[in-house]
């Protein structure tokens, strides 16, 4: 059974740092694009970050290019998403997801998906 368990959500002030990791029991996790996606209270989930299996190529939205850097170690089969200059509007519950074999996008499509964790920017 494929399990994604996201961690590190907080609450931030503005302009603050917080950094997200999701441990991974996936085969094959080098393998498996992996992605961040996010909702907010009201809104439909939005594509945040994505990184490549294959070369490790990564996107981002525009809404958090140069403020979030998304990485990956294959070893430990986790995927990380370190997030600079927070702002109030990055307020949502941010889930992990995979999908084996396929490469990365800007979209949604994925086989699988964590629970989320919580992020708060208060202004």
């Amino acid at each position: 059974q494929v399990q994604l368990l996201e961690s590190g959500g907080g609450r931030v002030q503005a302009g603050g740092s917080l950094r997200l990791s999701c441990a991974a029991s996936l085969q094959p996790f080098s393998r498996s694009t992996m992605g961040w996606i996010r909702q907010a209270p009201g809104k439909e989930r939005e594509f945040v970050a994505a990184i490549d299996w294959r070369d490790s190529i990564t996107y981002y939205s525009d809404s958090v290019k140069g403020r979030f850097t998304i990485s990956r170690d294959d070893a430990k089969k986790m995927v990380y998403l370190q997030m600079n200059s927070l702002k109030p509007e990055d307020t949502a519950v941010y889930y992990c997801a995979a999908r084996v074999l396929a490469p990365a996008s800007d979209g949604l499509e994925y086989d699988h998906w964590g629970q989320g964790t919580q992020v708060t920017v208060s202004s």
